[in-house]
């Protein structure tokens, strides 16, 4: 583990390969598991204001889901997720492209201007979860079947784990931060 300021990393985070290949796993993240992205507390009031205006992006099915639950619900551990369209099946905010690659209703609506957060920062993180403690955040690398593709594609490119993920982590935790990451990690590779 490596600690910078209030968090603990994980060195898998530092000499993981993982880059996304939405062309092979279709956006499974977004799709597969028991429960929805998990949220933090600011999080919740931010989905409550943008909601009118990412709706125009959803399908009728995660329209329908937030209607009867709500944006958010809280899963069988007690915390805060986005709502699933029904048990076991894609989050509510999922859209099919073209290609039926699962993504992101949220996101769409940043990218095109209309709102200014770009989606929940566990979605931005993955695969990196954070759990958070009473004085840190134990900043984790999450591997999971459906991400096969993507550590296949990581490792063809060279990439670790925190380099495919600097702009989230910056949106995190600052620029500063990830540089004194990148410090570390160039300390921990040359071991």
């Amino acid at each position: 583990m490596i600690a910078i300021d209030n968090t603990l990393i994980s060195e898998d985070i530092l000499d993981k390969k993982f880059v996304c290949d939405l062309t092979a796993c279709k956006g499974a993240c977004c799709v597969a598991g028991d429960s929805g992205a998990p949220l933090e507390k600011d999080e919740l009031k931010i989905l409550d204001t943008i909601l009118d205006k990412v709706k125009p992006y959803m399908v009728a099915k995660g329209i329908k889901a937030i209607e009867e639950k709500g944006a958010y619900v809280i899963d069988g551990d007690g915390d805060y997720t986005t709502t699933l369209v029904s048990d076991g099946a894609e989050c509510a905010f999922v859209y099919f492209d073209e290609n039926k690659i699962a993504k992101c209703a949220i996101e769409k609506a940043y990218l095109e201007k209309i709102i200014d957060w770009q989606k929940p920062i566990s979605c931005h993180l993955y695969p990196i979860r954070i759990t958070k403690h009473k004085t840190y955040d134990a900043v984790n690398y999450d591997k999971w079947s459906v991400c096969a593709p993507a550590c296949k594609c990581g490792e063809k490119l060279d990439v670790p784990v925190y380099k495919f993920l600097k702009v989230p982590l910056i949106r995190k935790y600052g620029k500063d931060w990830f540089k004194q990451l990148e410090k570390s990690a160039a300390l921990f590779l040359k071991k």
